[in-house]
């Protein structure tokens, strides 16, 4: 795998500031049932990474003793984490409000019975990766059979009351493009999932993200095999817009990896 981080640390983007903490987001490992090609820290079945019982605990304690509101849980697939639902529990009892970064795919998972409705208990807030609302882009991205299992899990998050008026149990959809391109106009992008989804499955959400892809680790080294990557960087940075700074979730949170690394 081609290494991009000496490519990342000559580039010549604006220097950001940091602001106030409000979220404290934790990787519970690199382990997960599905391999995508965009995927930032190479998560895959095969990874064993994973962060311990102890570390947990420690995420907890910090959780209470600096007041941060928000407990991001990120991963590979967090809730294969042995954990993550003490994890969860934990951090809402200490008032915090807990969001999932959820593939969808996970709730078909062995072992991962009533996940959903644990989740809707918790009134855990559901970040789900939907990378298009067409069958054909999600399977390429994601695995064949992604799709159909992702829209059985939409289904049974809104049959829970996730993604609907008055319920209070948020879903959002995450979107990515497929390659080194950058994602459409959000606003627009939303509409059209609520449309299509709403049509064809009568599924609900609350909100849609756009994310470009990071050109590091695994979508890094792609575009640096396909000599793609001076490009991408380029057009990066040539759609740099200032009034998007303010939005930028890495000025509000720090990030601990599943060694409790910060």
């Amino acid at each position: 795998m081609h290494a991009t981080l000496p490519l990342l640390e000559v580039s010549d983007f604006p220097a950001i500031r940091r602001e106030r903490l409000e979220t404290l987001q934790v990787n519970l490992g690199y382990k997960c049932n599905q391999t995508c090609v965009h995927c930032h820290v190479n998560a895959g079945p095969t990874r064993t990474e994973e962060m311990d019982r102890e570390t947990v605990h420690t995420v907890l304690r910090y959780l209470e003793a600096s007041g941060v509101g928000v407990l991001d849980i990120t991963g590979g697939a967090p809730e294969l984490n042995p954990y993550f639902r003490e994890l969860v529990a934990g951090a809402r009892a200490l008032g915090a409000h807990v969001i999932d970064r959820c593939n969808l795919t996970i709730l078909e998972e062995p072992g991962q019975g009533g996940l959903a409705e644990f989740l809707a208990d918790q009134r855990v807030e559901i970040v789900a990766s939907m990378p298009c609302y067409l069958q054909d882009n999600v399977d390429k991205q994601r695995g064949k059979g992604v799709y159909d299992v992702s829209v059985r899990a939409l289904k049974r998050l809104n049959a829970i009351g996730y993604g609907r008026d008055g319920s209070g149990l948020t879903l959002n959809l995450v979107y990515n493009p497929l390659g080194p391109a950058l994602p459409p106009p959000q606003a627009a992008l939303e509409a059209d999932y609520k449309r299509v989804l709403g049509e064809r499955f009568g599924i609900v959400f609350n909100n849609l993200f756009t994310l470009a892809n990071m050109p590091i680790a695994r979508f890094g080294s792609t575009l640096v095999s396909r000599g793609l990557f001076n490009a991408y960087m380029k057009l990066l940075r040539e759609s740099y817009r200032e009034g998007n700074l303010g939005a930028v979730m890495c000025r509000t949170l720090i990030s601990v990896d599943w060694q409790g690394t910060v």
